[in-house]
């Protein structure tokens, strides 16, 4: 793709992406021990939850001041533990495999 080959878009990250899998390990730590965390179903947890939240994309030094205000955000905060518990309650019920 042309786009790909004129822009350096190795620097555009999302914020949202860390912190998911902070609060994931997080999590994972306080649940039982039987609940599966194979690389498939962690996985599929870190992308339930991240596709619920609100993604904060950055690339330059103002972004990521951005992302740090938004970051801070107690409501953020909160969408990030509620969308990481439901995204492991719901592979927990329907595991990536069998």
């Amino acid at each position: 793709m042309a786009l790909m080959d004129s822009y350096n878009f190795e620097l555009l990250k999302n914020e949202a992406e860390q912190l998911v899998l902070r609060e994931l390990e997080k999590q994972l730590e306080s649940q039982e021990p039987e609940l599966c965390r194979c690389n498939e179903c962690v996985v599929d947890m870190a992308a339930i939850a991240l596709n619920t939240v609100k993604p904060l994309y950055r690339f330059s030094l103002l972004g990521t001041q951005y992302a740090a205000q938004a970051i801070n955000e107690q409501s953020y905060a909160e969408s990030i533990q509620q969308a990481v518990t439901q995204a492991i309650a719901k592979v927990k019920a329907n595991p990536a495999h069998d």
